[in-house]
């Protein structure tokens, strides 16, 4: 939801500044020192208009801004050599206090976002499940880097730019004052014109960039989930479809870009030409004010020479406008990101647990999405004896994957509790309770990262013979070996280079050397060849074993040697026991069995007619 920035948004921007004050003081003062030294270079127009006119018979004595003519003799090429002098030293130190103060603004800029992003990148890693349920990944990645990024260029440039300017502006109609007051006031006029154009140009700048930085978001989306889904858009044979909808958006985004052009090149040559007009007028009453003798004319070049230099900035200001815009629009999108909160909260006297000793128990457990109409799980009580396989069945959505997730508290439950050898989930430190736990999910994930980081990623410091051991256990030794460079391959993102089975026996791995009292496993086999199911189950078996194990279960024959058997539907528990116990049952699960069975036998039957 878009809204309007308000004080506490920069106040909560200069919070991230304000460590870095000094620097920030040390850059203003070289701003200010920019300003400064562009008007002394302008000054020296004084002397060199003396110089010009009098033919060397009466040079230095017209007073000039910071009482230079006091350091440049009266005539001669003395005078010129002075005047030469001054202009080298003003520009080097010019050049000198610029390169600080764009160094040490870069430098406020990056430190910030630094903080920034660490600090959104913690927030992030500390919400629960529910929050990466209802945001999509490239939402959030957008906010911490091209958010972020806006806010960074915002500071260390256009913040840069706005200060400098500014007090060059400051400092050119300073002179102006100086060398006529009088025509300053009267130039000065035009002033409530040109905020008031500034005004409107900045409104419709900041429409224009809320707009583009949506449409962005959108692009991101549209590009990304075409490139991720490519086996799907090859097999329909939709990439015209994809490249159609690519650019109707990317158009969108060019549209607000040509508006903003508009905007940004109209806005400059019309606030010169109200000043332009000006300083027409202005010149016809200068020239009264030499005549009536109350005004030098080297005085008056130099107040004409101060008056056109304050355009320049007036006219870089109004550009810097959009820049400013776009960095409170990412200021606004940060905040959303960093004000929402769904953490799972850990107490500060959270107790430290080890392996399971006796049981995991639900005590009549319910729990309910945000923006689910209906609870996911209602009044489940659940005991997991530890040492034991307790298999999930039912139907998809029937609430088995939320119930695995309130294990390692990524959920807390709406209503009931859960607890770890009698201990509350909410009592304990998460990272002591989710060391206990390792999943080995359907879907496996890997980082585009070697194998042996995929292997460790549980446990960073493990040597190179405890991956090694711990591949072994999982049959993935023997192909480990067999690629270009063995435990130091880099697998791609989510292992594209590997085969599934490959993929499964690297998670399998993990968790063998996560050496974790309790394994988590959703259906690990079910889209696998017959060879590769084979070398999982394997592995499967030689992790399982000595160890409590919740399995998700997907296709039943694989769960009939399970201590227990809960079936769940709807929510709701409806039959536990042993897989003979609940076939005698003749309810939901021998259903479930015989149709399950079925299907095998009929894909059995079509194989051996196709060989």
């Amino acid at each position: 939801m878009w809204r309007e920035v308000t004080m506490r948004d920069f106040q909560r921007l200069i919070a991230y500044l304000k460590p870095h004050r000094g620097k920030f003081a040390l850059a203003t003062v070289a701003m200010i020192a920019v300003g400064l030294l562009e008007t002394s270079i302008g000054a020296l127009i004084v002397p060199i208009f003396d110089q010009a006119l009098s033919d060397g018979s009466a040079a230095g004595r017209t007073p000039t801004l910071f009482g230079l003519q006091r350091f440049i003799p009266e005539s001669g090429l003395a005078a010129w050599r002075s005047i030469a002098v001054f202009l080298i030293l003003f520009t080097i130190a010019k050049g000198v206090a610029e390169y600080l103060s764009t160094y040490l603004m870069a430098r406020v800029g990056q430190e910030s976002v630094l903080r920034l992003r660490d600090d959104m990148y913690a927030h992030l890693h500390g919400q629960s499940a529910d929050f990466f349920e209802r945001h999509r990944s490239n939402y959030l990645v957008s906010r911490l880097v091209s958010s972020a990024a806006a806010i960074e260029a915002a500071v260390s440039h256009t913040l840069r730019d706005m200060l400098r300017e500014s007090f060059t502006l400051i400092a050119f109609l300073s002179a102006s004052f100086y060398y006529s007051w009088r025509l300053t006031l009267g130039s000065l006029i035009i002033a409530p014109i040109v905020g008031l154009l500034t005004a409107r140009f900045g409104r419709a700048l900041r429409n224009l960039s809320r707009e583009s930085l949506e449409g962005s978001q959108r692009l991101v989306d549209t590009a990304q989930e075409a490139l991720a889904n490519q086996h799907i858009v090859k097999a329909y044979n939709a990439e015209a479809r994809e490249r159609r909808r690519f650019h109707a958006v990317a158009r969108q985004i060019m549209r607000a870009h040509l508006r903003a052009a508009k905007v940004n090149g109209f806005a400059p040559p019309t606030i010169e030409m109200i000043g332009i007009l000006a300083v027409v007028v202005l010149l016809y009453f200068g020239q009264r004010e030499i005549l009536l003798g109350n005004m030098a004319s080297a005085h008056f070049i130099a107040f004409l020479f101060f008056l056109f230099r304050s355009y320049d900035p007036m006219r870089k200001l109004s550009r810097l406008h959009n820049g400013m815009e776009q960095a409170l629009a990412a200021v606004r999108h940060v905040w959303e990101v960093l004000d929402e909160h769904a953490e799972i909260k850990e107490k500060k006297d959270a107790v430290e647990v080890g392996p399971l000793g006796d049981a995991i128990e639900l005590h009549q457990v319910s729990f309910d999405y945000a923006n689910e109409s209906r609870p996911v799980l209602r009044d489940v009580s659940l005991r997991i004896p530890a040492g034991r396989m307790v298999a999930l069945v039912g139907e998809s959505g029937g609430g088995k994957s939320t119930l695995t997730k309130l294990i390692p508290r990524f959920h807390d439950p709406t209503a009931g509790a859960v607890t770890w050898d009698g201990v509350d989930l909410r009592d304990i430190r998460l990272a002591s309770l989710r060391k206990q736990i390792a999943p080995v999910t359907q879907e496996t994930v890997l980082f585009n990262d070697t194998v042996r980081y995929n292997i460790s990623y549980g446990r960073p410091d493990a040597t190179a013979a405890d991956v090694e051991a711990a591949a072994r256990v999982a049959f993935a030794h023997d192909f480990i070996m067999e690629l270009p460079q063995g435990y130091d391959t880099v697998v791609g993102e989510r292992g594209i280079f590997l085969s599934g089975g490959q993929r499964q026996r690297l998670a399998i791995a993990r968790a063998v050397l996560a050496d974790a009292s309790v394994l988590m496993l959703d259906e690990a086999t079910s889209a696998l060849d017959a060879e590769s199911e084979r070398l999982v189950q394997k592995a499967l078996a030689n992790l399982v074993c000595g160890r409590t194990t919740v399995v998700i279960a997907h296709r039943l024959s694989t769960v009939r040697r399970a201590d227990l058997i809960v079936v769940i539907e709807r929510g709701r528990i409806i039959e536990m026991g042993k897989h003979n116990e609940l076939l005698a049952l003749s309810g939901t699960y021998r259903r479930l069995y015989e149709l399950q069975f079925a299907d095998e036998e009929e894909e059995e039957v079509l194989a051996i007619r196709e060989s």
